[in-house]
């Protein structure tokens, strides 16, 4: 939601529970802004003292939501696949994809029966993210994003396109859309792809814990890649296209530690990452082409481990790193799925950017101005732990906001809603 909707807003807010968040939480904390660059540091001159930050503003209002079960049995569920028939795909990380019948509670879920077992199923790495392509209607196409092994051992992470069945019983490889993304034992695995306005594939992937590649342009992890839906090419215009180095001609910004969340926003078609950091300092970030991040646990290739206690956007090493809009601060949410709220249903809240929080086991509502900075945040109640860790979060083709939980056991499919 941009400031320009912000007196629409509290007009609107009579229809909601106007109860204080610290009622809710036990603490008026909803993670922090950090100050703006400073004018005039150079790489030469950085600045003296780390940039400050301040509390994030806490709405005063708290929405109600209903929420319904629409489906439950998954394990982990990662992402969503909305189709045109009604119907939903879901990615489980074990190496699972499910058919959900409907979008309504009672819904039947079946396995769908695809060749995954190369999939390296270990630590965050798995079946991970999804997008349905715009032309699935006669293409039957969606693209996976997954960590992959070979002869037992982790190769890589990649991104592989599929064609469901007319029945949605099966689907079949039909490309490597994307290899050679780096991978570990699992860990800062990423991967969360999505459609840009104007039709490119979007991914944000994970530095897989190893520290000089969220600063190596050479390398794919720790960043977000912008390329060709169809052949899996790197865009012309991106904004190291004229590289001599076929990877870097992928990169659309760096330096970032394990995105787990991207979202276009509508009207706009600005990118906003979610993104985990170490001990502290969860980020959001409005990404600009080109641009550098700051996370460096390789302290400019002066240390060969992963030094986890380098700032999360290092602007005394990268003094053009661009800061995030929002921080969570001195602890971690483990933030992971980013989406707009998109709709005159949610009156007020349209436009509002969620993000789902793994740890944190709730919802986080972020307000924007419209300049895509934070004005403020609120934490519905319905949603602040009684479904515990939320990953997934995709809007559906009838206006509501589709949640996946991942406690491993039973996880659930949410549909949340606005209670008129």
């Amino acid at each position: 939601m941009t400031r320009s909707r912000y007196a629409a807003r509290l007009a609107v807010l009579g229809v909601f529970a106007a109860t204080a968040l610290a009622a809710c939480s036990g603490s008026d904390e909803v993670g922090e802004v950090p100050a703006p660059p400073a004018t005039g540091a150079t790489a030469s001159t950085p600045s003296t003292s780390a940039p400050s930050a301040s509390p994030a503003p806490r709405s005063t209002a708290v929405p109600d939501l209903d929420v319904e079960v629409v489906a439950e049995g998954f394990e982990h569920g990662w992402d969503i696949g909305f189709l045109p028939d009604g119907r939903a795909l879901v990615s489980e990380r074990p190496g699972r994809i499910s058919l959900v019948s409907g979008l309504r509670e009672g819904a039947r879920v079946s396995r769908v029966d695809a060749d995954l077992d190369d999939v390296f199923v270990q630590g965050e790495g798995g079946l991970m993210g999804m997008v349905v392509h715009p032309d699935f209607a006669s293409s039957r196409l969606f693209t996976t994003c997954q960590t992959h092994e070979d002869g037992g051992s982790p190769d890589d992470v990649r991104l592989v396109t599929w064609r469901l069945s007319a029945d949605g019983s099966s689907a079949e490889r039909v490309r490597n859309l994307l290899t050679g993304l780096p991978i570990s034992t699992g860990r800062h695995s990423g991967c969360r792809p999505e459609i840009a306005a104007d039709g490119a594939l979007l991914v944000g992937t994970g530095d897989v814990a190893r520290g000089r590649i969220p600063q190596d342009r050479t390398s794919l992890g720790g960043k977000v890649l912008r390329l060709d839906l169809e052949s899996g090419d790197p865009l012309p215009d991106n904004p190291f296209a004229s590289s001599g180095n076929q990877r870097e001609r992928y990169v659309y910004s760096y330096g970032h530690r394990n995105i787990q969340g991207v979202a276009v926003q509508p009207g706009t078609g600005e990118v906003y990452t979610a993104e985990h950091g170490p001990s502290s300092n969860d980020e959001v970030n409005l990404i600009r082409a080109g641009a550098n991040y700051g996370w460096d646990p390789s302290r400019g290739g002066t240390r060969d481990g992963y030094d986890e206690s380098v700032p999360m956007t290092d602007r005394e090493r990268f003094p053009d790193a661009l800061p995030a809009i929002w921080q969570s601060g001195r602890s971690t949410e483990a933030v992971c799925s980013a989406e707009f709220l998109e709709g005159e249903q949610w009156a007020g809240l349209e436009g509002a950017l969620v993000v789902t929080a793994l740890k944190g086991a709730k919802l986080l509502l972020l307000t924007l101005e419209d300049d895509g900075t934070l004005a403020e945040v609120s934490v519905p109640e319905e949603t602040d732990g009684p479904f515990g860790r939320l990953r997934a979060a995709r809007m559906g083709p009838d206006g509501a906001l589709y949640v996946t939980t991942t406690n491993g056991d039973d996880d659930k499919l949410l549909r949340i809603t606005p209670r008129s």
